[in-house]
């Protein structure tokens, strides 16, 4: 009992501690259930080429944000279920080695390890909490797989725009369709669609795509009305997607939290952390 009650205590302040590094503007992470198994750093794939994010694995959920101060203060929180992430094992890449793919509904996105075992360790993880999540859910791996969003080309790939060929300059923004990851310009993504498994609000989407998703609805609704269908919109917008816009900033450093010699420097599991000790071990 003693020890069921020091493990709920230490895990406690293990989570306080992640929730506090992202201040009044991140989301409530102290919940009865909860436990943090693991956090460390791992390259993700921006908008700008790869960044260091600080991740934390939890038994339900996955955490990231970008780093102010290493190990004290992060910003940016991003909150993914488990039970809604499908990841892809990679070959090393041009600008990431150990990388992988996490797909989410509302965004699918490149992160890269130190090194194979980190990546693998990493992958291991997330999984075995993934299957028991859904387990505890009541829900088969094979149900909960859906819709999956697009993984978002990196800015510095073109410099053209992908659609129309159009020279990108100060006045020529880049931008991203939603439904592909197309880099593209304003005049080829001035089209709305309401993508439900992103949200349920209009987002950019360019030409091609909006006559795919059209040809989709009329499909769908051929014998019924199509008024209450979600078709795309094509005026212009004066604000970007919050998405886009927080993809712009530019984190400080590299965490560099001393840790236990047993533990990586660059990502640490402790069993003891994923699960209470039993009693007279």
């Amino acid at each position: 009992m003693a020890d069921q009650l020091a493990f709920t205590m230490e895990n406690r302040e293990r989570i306080a501690a992640v929730e506090n590094s992202f201040g009044p503007s991140g989301k409530v992470l102290l919940e009865p259930s909860r436990i943090l198994v693991g956090e460390g750093r791992l390259l993700k794939l921006c908008r700008r080429g790869p960044q260091p994010k600080a991740f934390f694995l939890f038994n339900d959920i996955l955490v990231y944000g970008s780093i102010i101060v290493p190990g004290r203060w992060n910003s940016n929180q991003q909150i993914i279920p488990l039970h809604e992430v499908q990841q892809e094992d990679l070959e090393d890449g041009v600008e990431m080695t150990h990388q992988w793919l996490i797909r989410t509904p509302r965004k699918s996105f490149y992160v890269a390890a130190a090194s194979s075992e980190e990546k693998r360790e990493w992958m291991q993880h997330i999984e075995e909490c993934r299957a028991q999540q859904l387990e505890r859910m009541g829900l088969s791996k094979e149900n909960s797989t859906g819709d999956f969003a697009a993984t978002w080309i990196p800015d510095r790939a073109s410099d053209i725009c992908m659609r129309c060929t159009e020279r990108f300059r100060v006045t020529q923004r880049k931008h991203h369709c939603r439904y592909c990851g197309f880099i593209v310009c304003n005049s080829c993504s001035k089209g709305r669609a309401v993508l439900l498994h992103i949200s349920n609000k209009p987002v950019r989407v360019c030409r091609p795509c909006i006559v795919i998703l059209q040809e989709q609805a009329t499909r769908r609704n051929r014998n019924e009305s199509l008024e209450e269908a979600s078709m795309p919109e094509y005026d212009a917008s004066s604000e970007e997607d919050c998405e886009e816009q927080n993809e712009n900033h530019e984190p400080t450093s590299w965490f560099n939290t001393p840790q236990e010699p047993s533990w990586s420097p660059y990502c640490y599991f402790k069993p003891e952390h994923a699960k209470p000790p039993v009693c007279g071990m």
